[in-house]
């Protein structure tokens, strides 16, 4: 089973009501919510590890998550609140402003999580669960704890606004960094990671050398490319599509690329660092096929197998 490790959340949308004024509806997110989402809807065996509220926002959670067949059972349930991440949306691209002081995912303690994980194969980190502490610690302790027994991915997708201590947060994603078998970064997170003028070709294998056997990397309307240590790379375009809005985007490519690595076998230690250019290629090209059906209907929504 895959792993997803960090935030659920939920997303507080503005729609106009029926007096034509705009309220804000609920909708279930987060991005390793998404993803998990996502990999349960590709029919992967997928589980999640996040802190859920008793409130009524996470029932609502916990119901798409069954709704989606992904496993709850290493779910932290508590009667604190419920992140509320509200969004404005402005030609398809999306801002938010957080409300998560004490909030049931935040909270997470690194003595929260489990000392054994026995049907689990692969992990999947990242996201601002990473960045807002003591939840950060308590991934971050996760993963000393089984990182060496399972193929991890990590996407950090930083967002400097959540970053408190900046030393802190390099030093603990660094550590991240380097017990992670993919990484995956965009064009803007890896110029944060490795600061300075040099190109992304120069940067990439900076951030390989780090201990990583896989590098994606996303740029927009670019694409992907996958870099692998023996100095092969793969690039796959995005798919042309009618976009509506952005929302949950890299999620769902993530999502893809997981499934794709899990039913090829290659999901592993050992099969990451066997990796071949024809299978890092497969498996970009279905997240990129995922994300582009995310991308052209409202909202973080991935499709069903059935769908593509």
């Amino acid at each position: 089973m895959i792993l997803c490790c960090g935030e659920a959340l939920i997303d507080m949308i503005a729609e106009p009501t029926v007096s034509g004024a705009h309220g804000f509806v609920p909708h279930s997110g987060g991005a390793i919510f998404n993803t998990a989402i996502a990999l349960g809807r590709l029919g992967a065996p997928v589980g999640v590890l996040t802190g859920l509220s008793s409130d009524m926002f996470g029932q609502q959670l916990a119901d798409a998550l069954k709704a989606s067949h992904v496993d709850t059972t290493h779910v932290i349930a508590s009667d604190r609140p419920t992140t509320l991440a509200f969004v404005q949306m402005q030609d398809g691209h999306a801002s938010y402003s957080f409300v998560d002081e004490n909030t049931a995912g935040r909270i997470l303690q690194p003595e929260d999580m489990p000392t054994q994980l026995p049907a689990v194969s692969a992990l999947y980190l990242g996201g601002i669960s990473l960045a807002c502490e003591p939840c950060a610690d308590a991934y971050a302790t996760l993963l000393d704890r089984h990182g060496t027994n399972c193929a991890v991915m990590l996407d950090p997708n930083i967002r400097s606004s959540f970053i408190k201590d900046q030393t802190r947060y390099r030093a603990r994603l660094n550590r991240m960094i380097a017990q992670s078998d993919i990484v995956k970064v965009s064009d803007e997170d890896l110029d944060w990671i490795i600061p300075g003028p040099e190109s992304h070709a120069e940067k990439v294998p900076l951030l390989l050398q780090a201990g990583p056997s896989v590098v994606i990397l996303t740029r927009g309307s670019q694409g992907a490319t996958g870099y692998l240590t023996n100095g092969v790379e793969t690039t796959v375009p995005v798919n042309q599509v009618q976009v509506v809005d952005t929302v949950g985007a890299g999620d769902t490519f993530n999502a893809g690329v997981l499934a794709e690595l899990n039913k090829a076998g290659h999901l592993t230690k050992p099969g990451l660092r066997a990796l071949t250019a024809n299978t890092l290629r497969a498996a970009l090209a279905l997240g990129a096929d995922v994300a582009a059906v995310t991308v052209a209907r409202a909202g973080a929504n991935p499709p069903w197998a059935h769908e593509l």
